[in-house]
């Protein structure tokens, strides 16, 4: 499989099936610091991202929006001072895509460029 942050998003309809057992598990260890977790009844991917302060932490969380709006796949961000937390999941199917995981990966290439 080509690695994650390298993939595009891909359309899903309402009844595309979420990745569970094996898939989820082996797609889980291509992300390592990202966590399973669970909003609203709905499986998620979730990690908190550090920064010295509230500047550095929007404008990292405006590059997540903008890497959104290219992939047409959206998730939930909570701001703080000096912490973004981000969680993907895939609204239309209720629970996690591969598009998730690619985001989360490319999301780990945002922090390291703006952290680094």
């Amino acid at each position: 499989m080509d690695s994650l942050h390298s993939l595009n998003c891909q359309v899903c309809r309402a009844d595309t099936p979420t990745v569970s057992g094996a898939e989820l598990e082996t797609l889980l260890t291509q992300i390592p610091d990202w966590a399973l977790d669970r909003q609203d009844d709905v499986d998620c991917l979730s990690r908190q991202f550090r920064f010295r302060n509230f500047r550095e932490a929007f404008a990292f969380a405006g590059q997540i929006a903008s890497l959104a709006e290219q992939q047409d796949h959206h998730p939930a961000l909570r701001i703080e001072w000096g912490s973004v937390v981000v969680y993907w999941w895939t609204h239309r199917i209720g629970g996690l895509h591969l598009n998730d995981f690619i985001m989360a990966a490319r999301t780990d290439r945002i922090a390291r460029e703006a952290q680094g």
